[in-house]
């Protein structure tokens, strides 16, 4: 079963400043999820049902957050929340939330 993907106008933002051959790092982080959106752990706390996947960008962890609607159990969609390194990561991310 295939999933719709979805971006937020944050994670466009970012996406946009990136160069070609990160867009492509990026291309393959976000199927290695849609293929197995589990791959990510689950946040708690304020980013409750946010997942956040970790993959390497220039020699630097880079984090995905995503989301699954309507649930994690049968999802039909994958909204990408965010992307970027780790430094403020998760405050910026409790704000778009």
């Amino acid at each position: 079963m295939a999933l719709t993907i979805l971006t937020t106008r944050s994670f466009d933002r970012v996406v946009k400043k990136l160069h070609t051959k990160d867009k492509k790092v990026l291309d393959e982080a976000v199927k290695a999820v849609a293929i197995d959106p589990s791959i990510g752990e689950e946040k708690r706390g304020d980013l409750m049902g946010v997942l956040v996947h970790k993959f390497k960008l220039n020699n630097q962890e880079t984090l995905l957050a995503y989301g699954l609607k309507p649930n994690k159990s049968k999802p039909s969609t994958l909204v990408l929340l965010a992307v970027g390194p780790h430094e403020n990561f998760y405050a910026q991310l409790k704000r778009t939330k």
